[in-house]
């Protein structure tokens, strides 16, 4: 992770006022998923982040109701797709990306190390030689300090791993995705006992992007109702987070930290949709090939997690 690149994300959100994102938040009750439709008011073109598609765990169904109403939306504002963005492989739902890709175009993308990703969970589904670790799912692999336009907005994807080795943020115009890696203030940071995860990385991952000015609007992909809050909320600021953040405002300790965030993960159970989940979006949101039947199947691994 360069300095470099957050410098030049620092300088990115210092000289946007004049060219800042129209943002569209959709909350997914069933997964507490807020994915984003962010585009360029001046030119109309745009990016879809961090798409849901339905799943029904009990019945095995996939559905689109979530990704209609994104398609909706573009639809109505007459927005042109530029990217579909993933920030990690979501352990918590389905990405909907194929789907909104064979309706609107665009290029899929994620960070480069997904396929460290793939190539533990290559194994622990037992995907075979036929499932190659390259990220070639991918339209696009991105690495920390890379640089993209969404018409005429500056955009910088910042490495920021702890969650998962693969987590990027999208900073645009003068906004930031941050996926999993940070919550909203009163409920803190991101689990790190996934495979690949680390809570010192993600503690570091944490300190840099707090480094941003503290003016930076942020977005977060999931929102939960800790105790003594009644409404879903997903946008804060940094100098909000550095404040008030549970976990990780000024003056924790990288130790402190550590110590927490590894007692606290010790006792969380795995997200309901994980299985599902990763095996899918490790290969950018497709389904299985159908086998001879005709019927597509995703695999359970017993007493594995």
């Amino acid at each position: 992770m360069s300095d470099s690149a957050l410098a030049t994300a620092t300088a990115q959100i210092a000289t946007a006022r004049q060219g800042v994102p129209a943002i569209k938040a959709f909350f997914d009750r069933a997964t507490n998923t807020v994915s984003y439709v962010v585009h360029d008011p001046e030119t109309l073109r745009g990016a879809i982040i961090d798409s849901v598609l339905d799943y029904d765990p009990a019945s095995g169904r996939t559905s689109f109701s979530s990704a209609e109403a994104i398609l909706a939306y573009v639809g109505e504002k007459g927005l042109a797709i530029d990217w579909l963005l993933e920030t990690h492989a979501h352990a918590d739902h389905l990405s909907a990306a194929p789907y909104l890709q064979q309706k609107l175009g665009g290029k899929i993308a994620i960070g480069a190390s997904i396929t460290l990703v793939q190539n533990v969970f290559g194994k622990l589904f037992n995907l075979g030689d036929g499932f190659v670790h390259d990220g070639a799912d991918f339209d696009m692999l991105f690495n920390d300090g890379d640089h993209f336009k969404i018409g005429s907005l500056d955009v910088t994807v910042l490495h920021v791993p702890g969650h998962t080795p693969a987590d990027m943020a999208y900073v645009i115009g003068d906004a930031v995705f941050l996926g999993d890696t940070m919550f909203m203030p009163d409920y803190g940071t991101a689990r790190a006992d996934f495979p690949g995860g680390d809570a010192r990385t993600l503690f570091r991952s944490l300190r840099r992007l707090l480094k941003l000015p503290p003016e930076t609007r942020l977005f977060m992909c999931h929102d939960y109702l800790p105790e003594g809050r009644a409404h879903f909320v997903w946008e804060t600021t940094v100098a909000d987070q550095r404040a008030h953040n549970v976990h990780a405002h000024d003056g924790i300790t990288e130790d402190d930290f550590v110590t927490m965030r590894e007692k606290r993960d010790a006792g969380l159970s795995m997200p309901t949709l994980i299985l599902p989940a990763v095996q899918v979006n490790i290969r950018a949101g497709h389904l299985p090939e159908a086998e001879a039947n005709g019927t597509r199947y995703l695999k359970i691994p017993l007493n594995v997690l």
